[in-house]
């Protein structure tokens, strides 16, 4: 049989890992949301960047990605 003093130990490692565990899981939180953040940031960058490229190629006086003649 276990004794009281045993059972106690016990639960105190266990709600010791459950507290480390919880602030592991809100530290992982904190740095998905930030780079959720980041990558939406990013994204609309990315496009930005997209349309200016296409402006830029629409405008120019030559074609941008036309072959050489000597193709």
């Amino acid at each position: 049989m276990i004794d009281i003093k045993t059972l106690a130990e016990r639960i105190d490692t266990l709600e010791t890992r459950i507290a480390y565990q919880d602030d592991t899981i809100e530290t992982l939180n904190e740095t998905i949301t930030a780079q959720w953040k980041q990558i939406d940031a990013l994204t609309r960058q990315v496009e930005e960047l997209r349309e200016r490229l296409q402006d830029a190629e629409s405008n120019a006086a030559v074609p941008i990605n036309e072959r050489p003649p000597h193709y």
